[in-house]
């Protein structure tokens, strides 16, 4: 029996081998020697971010970004450089902004504008009231009070004690832990109560407006003077009637308190300008040519747009200078794959992954519309990629392999398989050159909220690299602080490095990564299960 073992084991050994990477062994010094030792990562950005700034989708900003990467894709002589266009909505962006309380005393508060809501036409000031509603259900408390007034609409919550670091890195035993697989479960209420909530804005500004109300205001979800301005109302035809501020913690909370007390002014001025000189938001795409026309392509993707609060340096200006690093990396050494490899630098990943979801739909896969004509309305990626049945396009099965870095500036530790367990051991082997500069870690664990996820939903080899946090989820996710200074140059070079050997690794396999399943219609995780009213 044990011989049995040893030989089904050494049988195994011999097909990951076989399934992994032709690339020559010795390329890995090559790449480091070009992401070490000549690398334009920092330089890329630096530009995207001190240069050019936040890059809010369909904003002039984010035009300015589409057109000088591809001019760099160019310059280093990739090929197929091109965009592809999907109706998204308003562009808009910030000119100045200056929100104060003006009694019973003067003092600047740290504020900005939300996204997509409408200027202020000069300075606006009126008296504040504290009217929490977070559900429909609690228009009724406030209607006929808050006509003349700026209403503050979140709840005064008590400050939340900082009881972890907020800069973190990785340890061995953390990763070994968050790798372990998580079942699917199913829960058919969930779509609906993402809708309610994402509709939930828009029923807020057409309620406020009809009480008379004349702007709006809600506190930040962070401590420590954090503030983002993240709105969706971005449709033509979907913009908000009022003005709409986000205040830092700290100064919300001493408005509510002085509210206690007495009469409070604040004056909000909100210089903001839509743009609506084009509706489609544009994904950028650049080629490494294969040798072998019927191979396929493999992918690299990170989203380009970003919120506007800062400059989007982690989120997500670091993803997308590394997949271009480890484009001008391997076009240098002039590698010459079996398969296409393909570089994506998504737009609309902030307001619901809508580029790679654009992308999906024209290159991947179709579903039927939803059968409920209150979901059919809503034309988000989770609704319309949650139907079935499947039907793949032409050129599914072209997608070899799909890598994706959106978790800020911290350097690779691995690779999240998305459940796909038969992908384990090829990627595992493919990582071990990068072991002693901290990618070791192979997680069956699924991840979501980035490029990759309707492609894995597809049972498509993608996946998502695992990073080291940092201070993205403490501090820069969004936030008015995420700037260059919280890039870390020497993660950055790690992950550009990992990120070109990877795609020569999957680029010239002999075969393809292990897809997972096509997906058809799940049950529910519990059949027995009640609906929590809480959550209603």
């Amino acid at each position: 029996m044990k011989s049995l073992l040893r030989l089904a084991a050494a049988c195994a050994c011999v097909s990951i081998a076989a399934h992994a990477s032709a690339a020559d062994l010795g390329a890995v010094n090559r790449i480091n020697d070009q992401a070490f030792n000549h690398s334009q990562v920092l330089q890329t950005a630096a530009h995207l971010t001190d240069g050019i700034g936040g890059r809010l989708t369909n904003s002039p900003a984010m035009r300015k970004a589409e057109a000088w990467t591809q001019g760099k894709f160019r310059e280093w002589g990739l090929a197929h450089v091109h965009t592809e266009g999907f109706e998204f909505g308003r562009g808009w962006w910030i000119e100045n902004s200056r929100v104060r309380m003006t009694a019973p005393r003067p003092i600047e508060l740290r504020a900005i504008p939300v996204a997509w809501t409408p200027a202020t036409n000069g300075p606006l000031a009126a008296p504040v009231i504290v009217a929490p509603m977070s559900r429909e259900r609690d228009f009724a408390e406030w209607r006929g009070k808050l006509a003349g007034k700026i209403v503050l609409v979140t709840w005064p919550g008590p400050p939340k004690d900082a009881t972890e670091p907020a800069f973190k890195r990785q340890t061995g035993e953390e990763l070994t832990q968050n790798s372990a697989y998580r079942q699917p479960a199913h829960d058919p209420d969930e779509l609906d109560r993402y809708l309610e909530n994402r509709g939930f804005a828009a029923k807020l500004d057409a309620f406020l407006k009809a009480e008379g109300a004349l702007a709006w205001g809600r506190m930040s979800y962070r401590e420590g003077g954090l503030v983002h301005g993240a709105g969706y109302l971005h449709q033509v035809g979907a913009t908000a009637a009022l003005p709409g501020v986000e205040i830092a913690a700290e100064d919300y909370r001493r408005l509510a308190r002085l509210a206690k007390l007495g009469p409070v002014t604040l004056e909000i001025d909100s210089k903001v300008h839509f743009d609506d000189s084009d509706t489609r938001a544009y994904n950028v795409f650049a080629e490494i040519p294969g040798r072998d026309p019927k191979a396929g392509y493999v992918m690299a993707g990170a989203h380009l747009d970003s919120w506007v609060a800062a400059d989007g340096a982690t989120d997500n200006a670091a993803g997308s200078a590394v997949v271009m690093e480890a484009a001008r990396i391997l076009k240098t050494l002039g590698v010459k794959p079996k398969r296409t490899i393909r570089f994506a630098l998504w737009s609309g990943e902030e307001q619901g992954l809508l580029g790679s979801a654009a992308y999906v739909d024209r290159h991947l896969a179709r579903r039927p519309p939803h059968s409920d004509p209150a979901k059919r309305a809503w034309t988000l990626p989770v609704v319309t990629q949650s139907t079935y049945p499947v039907t793949p396009l032409p050129g599914f099965k072209d997608m070899a392999g799909y890598f994706n870095l959106d978790n800020g500036s911290g350097k690779i530790r691995g690779v999240y398989t998305e459940g796909n367990m038969a992908a384990a051991p090829v990627l595992k082997e493919w990582l071990a050159p990068y072991a002693t500069l901290g990618a070791t870690t192979v997680s069956a664990r699924p991840t979501g909220g980035t490029d990759h996820v309707y492609m894995a939903r597809l049972g498509l080899p993608a996946y998502q690299f695992i990073q080291d946090g940092l201070d993205y989820s403490s501090t820069t996710h969004h936030s008015n602080v995420d700037t260059y200074d919280h890039l870390r140059p020497e993660d950055l070079k790690q992950a550009s490095a990992v990120m070109a050997w990877m795609l020569l690794q999957a680029a010239d396999a002999d075969a393809p990564l292990p897809s997972n399943v096509l997906p058809t219609e799940p049950v529910p995780a519990d059949p027995f299960a009640y609906p929590d009213p809480s959550k209603r």
